[in-house]
This record gives C-alpha cells, sequence and structure tokens, in this order.
C-alpha cells in the first residue's frame, strides 16, 4: 500500500448490500467518539432514498445518515453524484444536490468524465475542512463492465491514493469465494490499496470460523480486520431495500397497508411505522391483492405517471375505492399525494412524453410538473391538534385546487396538503411526517387507533448507531483498519 493516503477509508464490497453503509455508519460514530473530525462521502450514489441537504441539495440517505453518525448536518458535497433511476436504462443526474437532467445509461456514461469534475471538487473540499474522510463505494469493485471510466469504487480510490477495506455479507453464503474473486478481479495497482477484509452478519460460533480467516490471510496475505455479528432490530435509514423486520406487542395493533410502485420513493417515511409495537405495516409488492386494512398509504414516487398507470394495471384504484367504501383512512405522500389529485400534468415531458392523465380524483386538485425540483427542511404542525411536524420536501410538482383551502399540515411557511371534509383523506408533501412522536401519535389515532404509543424514531435511530458502533469498536481493529493517524487518538 505504499503511498496511500492515511486520512481516510474506502469501504467497499463483494455484492450490493453486503454491509458498505453500515460500516461507514459505525465507523463514523467510533471516530465522532474520540474527538475526530470525520465527514462522510460517497463519490457516486445510485438511489430513490434521498435526504434535504442543509446547503438545499438532495443526497442519499445513507449519507444522511452517517452525517448523524459523524454529528454534522448532511452536505451535497457528501454525496456529489446522486442517480434517481427513473426507468430500467435511465435516470435522473443529480449533481452537488441539484438536479441536472435525465439521462440514457450510455449517455451518463460518456459524462462521467464531467461528474468525476464534481466528484473530486467535493473531495477537495471534505479533505480541506475535515480530520478524516469515510467513503463509501458503491456495488462492488469487481463488475468489469462498469470498470471503464469508473468514478465509484477503484476509479476514485486509485488516482486518489485511498486505502480499501473489502467488506461481504456472511450470510449469503460463499463469503470467501466473494472476497478471493473481488481480489482477483482487480488489478494490481488496484489490490495494493486494499487492507484487508471485514466479515459482515455472521451467525454461529465464532470458533468455526476461525479455520476460514486462516486460510483467507494465508491465501491473499491480507487480514481480516473483524467479524461483525448479525445485528438484527437495527432502525437505521435503508438506502434502497425495503425492509419488513418490525416489532410486535400483544394487544391492539392498526394495519397499515403500502402499496410498492415500481419507482417507490424515500419509503423511509415508513421506519417509525416498521418500528412501532402497535402498527402491523405490511408493503404489499405487485401481483398481489391490497389486504384489509386501517390505512392505506400512497408513498413518493419517482415516476408518478407511470407509477400510477402501475397502480391501475394491479387493479389497486378498485380496492382502494372498496376500502374509502367501508369507511378507511388514506393518506398520500408527495408522488402518492399527487395521485389522489384529478389530474396529473407534465407539460414538459419531464417524466415520459409531455400530456396529462386522470388521477384517482379523491381530491379538487391538479398537480402541474416544473423543471425546477422544491428541495427543503420543513417544520411545522399537524392540523388540526396542532402536534410538531418536521420533515423534507423533495417534488417538482406544484399542486393547485380548491381542496387545498382545507391543509393537512401547517407549516412555517405556509399551508400543505388537504383534508377531506369527513377526515377519511389526508395529502401531503412532507417526508418525514411520522417521525416526531406526537405527530406520530396522532396520525395513529386518526387512523384508528384508541391509544397509541408515542414512539421517538430520532432516539431510536441513535440508539442504533451507539449499538453498531459499540459492537464494531469491540469486533474490529480499528487503529489498524483506519491508520496510524487514529491510532494516536484512542
Amino acid at each position: 500500500m505504499s503511498g496511500a493516503i492515511d486520512n481516510a477509508l474506502m469501504v467497499q464490497g463483494t455484492t450490493s448490500d453486503a454491509g458498505k453503509s453500515t460500516v461507514a455508519v459505525g465507523l463514523c460514530r467510533i471516530l465522532q467518539r474520540r474527538g475526530v473530525r470525520v465527514a462522510p462521502f460517497k463519490p457516486q450514489n445510485m438511489a430513490l432514498n434521498s435526504a434535504v441537504t442543509v446547503d438545499g441539495g438532495e443526497i442519499g440517505r445513507a449519507q444522511a445518515l452517517q452525517a448523524q453518525a459523524a454529528g454534522l448536518a448532511p452536505h451535497s458535497d457528501m454525496n456529489p453524484v446522486l442517480l434517481k433511476p427513473n426507468s430500467d436504462t435511465g435516470a435522473q443526474v443529480i449533481i452537488h444536490g441539484r438536479a441536472l437532467a435525465n439521462m440514457e445509461a450510455r449517455a451518463y456514461h460518456d459524462y462521467k468524465r464531467v461528474a468525476m469534475d464534481a466528484v473530486m471538487q467535493s473531495w477537495r473540499r471534505l479533505q480541506a475542512q475535515y480530520d478524516y474522510v469515510v467513503v463509501e463505494g458503491a456495488g462492488s469493485p469487481a463488475e468489469i463492465n462498469l470498470r471503464d471510466r469508473d468514478i465509484a469504487n477503484m476509479g476514485f480510490a486509485l488516482p486518489n491514493r485511498v486505502p480499501v477495506v473489502i467488506v461481504a455479507d456472511i450470510d449469503r453464503g460463499g463469503v470467501f469465494a466473494h472476497l478471493t474473486g473481488t481480489l482477483d478481479c482487480l488489478a494490481d495497482d488496484e489490490r495494493a490499496l486494499v487492507r484487508g477484509f471485514i466479515i459482515n452478519r455472521f451467525r454461529g460460533d465464532r470458533a468455526l470460523l476461525r479455520g476460514g480467516e486462516h486460510w483467507l490471510e494465508t491465501r491473499t496475505g491480507l487480514p481480516v480486520f473483524g467479524v461483525l455479528p448479525m445485528l438484527t432490530g437495527l432502525h437505521l435509514d435503508a438506502e434502497d431495500a425495503i425492509q419488513t423486520q418490525q416489532a410486535a406487542v400483544a394487544g391492539e395493533r392498526l394495519r397499515v397497508v403500502v402499496p410498492v410502485f415500481p419507482r417507490i420513493s424515500n419509503h423511509t417515511d415508513f421506519d417509525a411505522l416498521r418500528a412501532h409495537p402497535q402498527v402491523d405495516l405490511v408493503f404489499v409488492p405487485p401481483g398481489r391483492a391490497l389486504p384489509p386494512c386501517d390505512l392505506i398509504v400512497l408513498p413518493g414516487s419517482k415516476s408518478v405517471q407511470h407509477d400510477l398507470a402501475a397502480l391501475r394495471a394491479q387493479g389497486w384504484d378498485a380496492q382502494i375505492a372498496r376500502h374509502l367504501r367501508y369507511g378507511g383512512r388514506m393518506l398520500g405522500i408527495c408522488g402518492g399525494m399527487q395521485m389522489m389529485g384529478r389530474m396529473l400534468h407534465d407539460p414538459h415531458g419531464l417524466e415520459g412524453a409531455a400530456g396529462s392523465v386522470p388521477g384517482l380524483g379523491l381530491f379538487d386538485y391538479d398537480t402541474t410538473l416544473e423543471p425546477e425540483k422544491q428541495l427543503r427542511v420543513v417544520q411545522g404542525r399537524l392540523l388540526p391538534g396542532g402536534e410538531a411536524v418536521s420533515g423534507y420536501e423533495i417534488h417538482a410538482g406544484v399542486s393547485s385546487g380548491p381542496a387545498l383551502a382545507r391543509p393537512a399540515v401547517e407549516l412555517e411557511g405556509g399551508p400543505d396538503g388537504a383534508c377531506s371534509a369527513d377526515g377519511q383523506l389526508m395529502a401531503t408533501y412532507v417526508h418525514g411526517l411520522f417521525d416526531a412522536p406526537q405527530a406520530c401519535a396522532a396520525l395513529l389515532r386518526w387512523a384508528g387507533l384508541a391509544a397509541p404509543q408515542a414512539l421517538d424514531l430520532q432516539a431510536l435511530r441513535e440508539h442504533s448507531i451507539d449499538r453498531l458502533a459499540d459492537c464494531m469498536a469491540a469486533e474490529i481493529d480499528i487503529d489498524a483498519l483506519c491508520g496510524a493517524g487514529i491510532a494516536a487518538r484512542g
């Protein structure tokens, strides 16, 4: 690893969802506890779960969580390139927090040289401001078809001489093949940057793994810095995968159903419900009917017209009508709010062919997509009870119509959303509506839960970050992993 820098570490993985984001969260909290001014960084991210930054930009939620672990407000430099897929071959390209354009995969491949300039600008700023930077890769460095013009893994690490640790998920099986195979796919100068390995999600007797660890170290000449156990019950923001684990308690439970659109976005809105012991949260994938429930929530969407067409193709519109006919409640968030109106207009062709389509007609308002995306952190109160709400808005649509005269939320900047006169329907642009304890309890009471408990999602996240950091500090040689400059701060 001759010439590698000592004030940064890049966490790469053998596969997507190997645990890169989780390891980066734990490292940020461990270093922050030591008094290190540490910042997270992901050169390029592809995710539909995003967060609004302190500078009014948009980044992946994983980097926002890592910023929380580091004791920082999220900033667009922490994820300078964000790709939000809007089809199987295309995505909205967001540079330094701002939407640039929709690009097909081949067009973006040609654009990567420009994107790398944005990555390097952010990298230099973070290097100048902080003692240490925890860098997260994307997918796997062994994806040979993506090596040309790579800016997400070794294409970033190599020119910047950033040392690398490779994380593998043993719960998938084949962990030693994953690790040795990944190394074999790297060029010699790339392999020289790899410091060693972390094995993630181990279950069982650690003694039974030691022979494999010894074989791996002998074969590769690189250390296994530690083995992390399978940690269940962590409440950490998911980058994209929908997590369905949830707590349960005996007694009355409210069933909440969320249809899973093809381009569902910001499903972290439901983390508080997933964690709530009195809520039975059900994500319904395509191909399944919406089950009987108390509350249907239409989530955010990256492609509202496309997802609305998918909703109708599944027959979910008729099932929603039946749910409402029998007195069930319904909430729409962001894209879900737009679907609940009379019409969706896309005059600029932002989500496909220019034109208009009818919405579900549950509220008397129309939505028009505009080129300029609305990005803001918001605070206010839930109506009519006045419970405190804090969250964020990320949307390109602007809604207008008589139904908005009866808002769901009063924000510092003005009213938002709509409520039906009979109280059965609610819609809002605010993401994070369930995160504040009293607002969550009020919404569950509105949906039919007689005595809802208050659940503090922020406190749960902090507890989960600390639990993760405690485990990593006990199981991983942090000084050896992060370098000599960190060891002095132990």
